[in-house]
């Protein structure tokens, strides 16, 4: 096995093109959808919050 450690003073090289952008849409829709989920919980938190308080009174 090689030791991947040996390459970290080599100069970088150029990801392929189709790769980066298979990433970057990639990250993209992670990112997407951690926002989708974190506008329906924090809405449920919310109508579960005003409900209680409706009973309440």
């Amino acid at each position: 096995m090689e030791n991947p450690f040996k390459n970290i003073d080599k100069p970088l090289q150029e990801v392929p093109q189709e790769l980066k952008s298979k990433v970057m849409h990639d990250i993209a829709l992670a990112k997407l959808l951690m926002e989708i989920a974190e506008l329906f919980s924090y809405n449920i938190a919310h109508i579960i919050e005003s409900v209680t308080n409706n009973r309440e009174k």
